[in-house]
């Protein structure tokens, strides 16, 4: 049969149209710069991408090595001329001008020449230690190092940029051909340079609009009265990046992932280059990055993939939970003084605002400022007060950052005496041994306790497995006391304090993420390894998992994934049949409210995703929804139509 396949692909006749297609797409089929050698280039072109109409990968690659034997592969004299002329011509154009001999070197800055200086140092008293690891704690050195100490690297990085500079301007007057090149791309063309006029507008404008921003905006409003817009309208939250990332974690909204392994690696690289200058830290990063081995490289990328899936089954869950309180204030009336009493009193372990010197400023003249200037929101009173604080004397703030650190060290006490109220931590088998015979040890050592504990982790690593299970039995109960009373002092309350998840009733339990974490839940809860303590069970498992075939590790993945593809149904049905338990006797007198509610979530801020996303991830949980209400019958009117939904979300 293949031998037949084979004769009439070399017995069908090509058009000339269509071998000049198949070479064109080849020519697409290729990377932007190819400069492998052709036949390095032939195995790896994807030929599928390159087949058309009736013929397959393998007649195009065929056809193309039929044709590829009537062409030479060699390169003339005369061609290898020409390229050499056009390379001693402009042997340094584009970004080969830094290779030029004469082009001066630009100086290290005063920590990358403390780092070079003592990085061979702690390499051979650390080797233990990876790249990352030796870089935070040279960074860490570098902060610690006193003033004195680095004066020294200060002075010769200015002697080395005055050098630089000197030997720059001695470079531009000898090639002024290469620095117009250089010129062209625009890396060093200079600002054009503005008028005096433009200089003092400018100025003007900023220090305006710095002392008056409301009174520009009131302005504005009344002068054009056909926009039929109020204040309220135009007016936005002015939020830093930091603030919105604060307001965002007391909201319960979890932090986005990097997109990928790199930006995670620098992400933490950043975290201990606090003294490297801006425009220096992604250098560093790129360099530390490419000293990584590809095995690092990879789990890098596979804790950024980890992390991406986590990241959209808590965004589900934050959304769904979002939209469960929206609509249990409506329909309690939350807002009402009344409730707002009851409510503080219900709820004494309520989190607590952050304790900072502005906090307590903005706290002591808030009511002043709301009662000489009534006519201000709430928002325009937080703005006003930051400004008053940035221009506050820095002895008036000494007051307040006392106050900070006094209310921080009652907080820090207070946070200590919890935690001395957990349970006494689990006994491994050999302590609980220890402790019943301790007593005839020291006896028998004359109250030597080195040598009685040496003594007895002799006599224990001697002794038979059969003498052991008694004690290994007695480890394993006391480790049940530990977690069963962990437990009991889990609470919701609890839980909230400590900035964990709170467990719902009915809540579909968190599979596991990954192959590694299926296989270690299958050992811990057979009881195969339940003799060894818990720290030495890991590491068995560890070991066991890397003797496991490749075949094996792929089927626990796969069983992980599929898990995983369950938990986000099982979660987002239990997510609606919640809001059902809760509200189902309101909905339908409600259902526009919660159309609207469900619509207006975006404007809440606590959604920040990109638009697209936002509208399409909405659309989704509400076509959800009204599905699953009505097959529960709980909808007796929606008077609001689908489409008017939908021109609604394209709206927002």
């Amino acid at each position: 049969m293949n031998g037949e396949m084979e004769a009439t692909t070399q017995d069908q006749v090509w058009a000339q149209d269509d071998l000049l297609r198949l070479l064109e797409a080849m020519k697409v089929a290729l990377p932007q710069k190819d400069l492998t050698k052709y036949k390095t280039s032939e195995s790896h072109l994807d030929w599928q991408k390159v087949a058309f109409n009736s013929y397959t990968a393998e007649m195009c690659k065929q056809k193309w090595q039929e044709v590829s034997k009537e062409i030479r592969k060699f390169r003339t004299l005369t061609e290898l001329i020409v390229d050499a002329q056009d390379y001693i011509k402009n042997p340094y154009k584009g970004k080969k001008i830094k290779k030029h001999p004469d082009f001066p070197k630009k100086p290290l800055t005063p920590y990358f020449r403390f780092f070079m200086e003592k990085r061979a140092k702690y390499a051979k008293l650390h080797p233990e230690m990876s790249n990352l690891d030796l870089t935070k704690i040279l960074s860490k050195k570098y902060r610690e190092l006193p003033d004195k100490k680095k004066k020294k690297y200060v002075d010769d990085f200015l002697r080395d940029k005055e050098t630089f500079v000197q030997s720059m301007m001695k470079f531009r007057e000898e090639h002024p051909d290469l620095v117009e090149s250089m010129a062209k791309k625009g890396s060093n063309v200079p600002e054009k340079p503005k008028t005096p006029q433009q200089l003092w507008y400018n100025h003007e404008k900023k220090a305006f609009l710095k002392l008056h921003p409301d009174e520009v905006m009131r302005e504005y409003i009344q002068q054009h009265p056909e926009l039929n817009m109020t204040q309220e309208d135009i007016v936005k939250s002015t939020l830093t990046k930091a603030e919105r990332h604060l307001k965002d974690k007391s909201d319960g909204r979890p932090d986005k992932p990097p997109p990928n392994g790199y930006s995670m690696f620098c992400a933490e690289l950043m975290s201990s280059m606090k003294d490297v200058p801006s425009t220096e830290r992604m250098v560093m990063c790129s360099q530390r990055w490419k000293l990584l081995k590809q095995g690092e490289k990879d789990a890098y990328q596979k804790r950024c993939e980890q992390r991406k899936k986590e990241y959209e089954i808590e965004m589900n869950r934050f959304l769904m939970f979002l939209m469960c309180g929206l609509f249990a204030v409506h329909l309690t009336g939350a807002n009402s003084p009344a409730s707002k009493k009851k409510n503080s009193k219900a709820n004494p372990e309520k989190p607590k605002r952050p304790i900072s010197a502005m906090f307590i400023f903005a706290e002591e003249k808030r009511p002043k400022l709301q009662q000489e200037r009534p006519e201000l929101a709430d928002s325009e009173i937080t703005r006003l007060l930051a400004r008053m604080w940035n221009e506050l004397p820095d002895k008036k703030k000494e007051k307040f950052k006392r106050l900070e650190s006094v209310l921080k060290a009652e907080s820090e006490k207070k946070e200590k005496e919890d935690r001395s109220r957990l349970p006494d931590p689990p006994k491994n088998a050999q302590d609980i041994w220890q402790q019943s015979v301790i007593g005839d040890y020291l006896a028998r050592f004359k109250n030597d306790r080195p040598k009685a504990q040496k003594a007895m982790e002799a006599t224990w690593s001697t002794m038979e497995k059969k003498e052991k299970i008694m004690w290994i039995k007695k480890a394993a109960e006391d480790q049940k006391r530990y977690e069963r009373e962990v437990s009991e002092m889990r609470s919701p309350a609890a839980a909230i304090a400590s900035g964990k998840k709170m467990k719902f009733e009915g809540e579909p339990k968190k599979p596991p993420s990954n192959g590694y974490q299926k296989f270690s839940q299958e050992m811990l809860s057979n009881g195969e390894l339940n003799h060894l303590p818990m720290k030495e069970r890991m590491a068995e498992i560890g070991s066991r998992w890397q003797r496991l075939p490749l075949k094996d590790k792929d089927r626990y993945k796969k069983i992980a994934e599929e898990k995983q593809r369950q938990y986000k149904v099982q979660l987002e049905q239990w997510l609606a049949y919640r809001l059902i338990s809760l509200f189902g006797a309101e909905l339908s007198r409600n259902f526009n409210f919660f159309i609207v509610m469900l619509l207006a979530l975006s404007e809440r801020g606590g959604i920040t995703c990109c638009r697209i996303r936002r509208r399409t991830r909405m659309m989704t949980m509400m076509r959800r929804m009204m599905t699953t209400m009505s097959r529960r019958k709980l909808l007796v009117k929606a008077t609001l139509p689908v489409r008017r939904m939908r021109m609604r979300m394209m709206m927002m």
